[in-house]
């Protein structure tokens, strides 16, 4: 049942996207949804670490970036193909935050914030300084092939067409979050979240599940930079700053960490104020931010929870309604 459960959410959530695409005349409307999608897979990546580690990172950021460095250095240098260089850029992110993740994910709580802030900034300080490689603060240009998977650069670079890359990208990540987080490395970490004593008493290995964790959730926010960076052909230090990963865990707090599409809401509410409101409300911002301390305090579970509770309110109420006719 599961299993036709998820085709079929899979199926509906890929028809959402084509109709958003046929019913967006607008290619700068058509842009705007394209950069939340993309930064709602970043807050995929983010929300995963939340949920199964229940860990806060604050230097996510270095994984969106070093995606968008990565592939502008492989095709500059002329390494590989750039249709292997995706592949590539994505095992090497996954490598790197696996074996980082090997020793930051013993560290608890704020200390851990604080480690991941320190290493993203560490990042942001090197690509702002080492201009021969980088461009240093002046960033880099990203020479993409004019074709890719056999598809020409101009069919691709279409708002319509990046929309739905990113759109399909988005549901298959969420489906495979949920494919693999059903399984039994999901239920390990989840104990472990919750009692990483009790789960070493009974056996368990604690500290590599969670540094898997902590690489699957870099990759996936690997795949969010790389979008980004073939979206807009360039990537600079600022990709890399705390801040933008500070505004992704705003995404995915307001959203809702603890339910599969919390992040994905949340990255389009944010996107909704910020350009939508934005044009009209000086202070988008500051709105947003109200918003978040509301959830903070009456919401915790994020926007997606507090919708449940109130249609499980409603049914219930109906319910009870039809039993006391």
């Amino acid at each position: 049942m599961g299993l036709i459960r998820t085709s079929a959410f899979t199926l509906l959530a890929l028809l959402a996207g084509a109709a958003i695409m046929l019913l967006t005349t607008s290619s700068s409307l058509l842009g705007m949804f394209t950069q939340a999608v993309i930064y709602a897979i970043f807050a995929l990546g983010v929300g995963v670490l939340l949920k199964q580690n229940g860990l806060v990172s604050f230097g996510h950021a270095l994984f969106f970036g070093a995606a968008g460095y990565g592939m502008g250095v492989v095709l500059a240098l002329d390494w590989m193909p750039a249709e292997w260089a995706l592949l590539a850029v994505l095992l090497a992110i996954g490598v790197l935050a696996f074996l980082i993740g090997l020793v930051i994910v013993r560290v608890p709580g704020i200390a851990f914030g604080m480690l991941t802030l320190a290493i993203g900034q560490m990042a942001y300080l090197l690509a702002s300084r080492a201009r021969g490689l980088t461009g240093g603060a002046d960033g880099m240009s990203v020479n993409w092939p004019s074709t890719l998977f056999g598809l020409p650069q101009a069919l691709l670079l279409k708002p319509a067409t990046l929309f739905m890359i990113a759109w399909v990208l988005m549901v298959l990540v969420t489906v495979a979050l949920l494919l693999i987080l059903r399984t039994r490395f999901g239920a390990i970490t989840e104990a472990i979240r919750d009692n990483e004593e009790r789960a070493r008493f009974i056996g368990f290995t604690t500290t590599v599940p969670r540094a898997l964790v902590y690489a699957l959730s870099a990759v996936v926010t690997g795949i969010a930079g790389l979008l980004s960076v073939f979206n807009t052909g360039f990537v600079s230090p600022e990709n890399l700053h705390w801040s933008v990963s500070a505004i992704t865990l705003l995404m995915v707090v307001v959203g809702g960490f603890k339910k599969a599409l919390g992040p994905i809401v949340g990255a389009i509410l944010y996107f909704l104020f910020k350009d939508l409101l934005g044009e009209y409300a000086t202070h988008s911002m500051a709105i947003f931010g109200a918003i978040l301390i509301l959830v903070i305090v009456f919401a915790p579970d994020g926007v997606i929870g507090a919708a449940q509770r109130l249609l499980r309110g409603k049914k219930a109420q109906g319910m009870h309604m039809v039993g006391g006719h």
